[in-house]
């Protein structure tokens, strides 16, 4: 920046002149502000890259403090894709445990067990939890539930998401009452999920509860074999995505500022 030269009584111009280039530095500062409160991860890093060409990306980067949300009081320092590897064991061996489970107390008949796509799936027949019309778990039902929450309680720190889902089955030729059949399905979930809340280490946040009445039958409602089938109730087990949980965290990717 360059000032004129100072003439005879122009010490007024001279400072306007340093004024000015005051004023126009400031409003490229607060303008290089503003475009930084929207800048995206590649912008940023250029930006940081002009200042100092030996800037490069830090492979793994670590903010001091407390970890975020997705990490363990022992997971500080471990790699996110050994964190998503003990989410998948701990699911597998979960899966193993329910069908041993079910194999031991000779349920096949009443609860079946299946995997896909990292989530685990467990239909209960009507029989298993709940008698007749009626939304209150039988005690022979506990045991069950306590096996559950026990296996559950196990894999905490690696569940994403518990899915409580109650259907019911359609009595006659037309439609159920609808108040009495969504209520009836919608209870029945609600119930399940507050035993387990109760009896579990499972976070409260992950626990959902749906009732769908009659409108998503696995059978014709022909027969009452196929009625029965209808009658259930569903858990749907999701493992954690780690992954997905740090870029729902957001924030500009860290670089270090390596000095030559």
């Amino acid at each position: 920046m360059a000032l004129k030269k100072k003439s005879s009584g122009g010490g007024g111009a001279n400072w306007m002149d340093t004024y000015g280039d005051m004023v126009t530095l400031l409003l490229c500062f607060f303008v290089l502000l503003y475009s930084m409160s929207t800048i995206s991860e590649d912008k940023w890093k250029a930006i940081v890259q002009s200042f100092n060409p030996n800037a490069v990306p830090d492979p793994q980067p670590t903010i001091e403090g407390t970890p975020g949300p997705s990490a363990d009081p022992g997971d500080q320092g471990i790699a996110p894709v050994d964190l998503q590897e003990q989410v998948d064991q701990d699911m597998e061996a979960l899966f193993q445990q329910i069908q041993e489970y079910v194999q031991q107390q000779n349920l096949q008949d009443a609860v079946t067990v299946s995997q896909d796509g990292g989530k685990i799936f467990i239909t209960f027949s009507q029989s298993v939890f709940f008698g007749g019309d009626s939304s209150v778990i039988l005690k022979e039902a506990y045991p069950v539930l306590d096996s559950v929450c026990e296996m559950l309680s196990g894999v905490a720190t690696s569940l994403d998401e518990v899915r409580i889902q109650g259907h019911t089955a359609r009595a006659g030729q037309g439609p159920n009452g609808v108040i009495k059949d969504r209520t009836l399905a919608s209870e029945r979930a609600t119930n399940v999920v507050i035993y387990i809340q109760q009896h579990s280490d499972v976070p409260p946040s992950c626990l959902v509860s749906e009732g769908f009445g009659e409108w998503r039958p696995i059978a014709p409602n022909d027969t009452a074999e196929n009625r029965a089938k209808n009658r259930r109730v569903e858990m749907i087990i999701s493992g954690r995505d780690i992954e997905a949980e740090m870029a729902e965290q957001g924030g500009i990717q860290q670089y270090i500022v390596m000095t030559s």
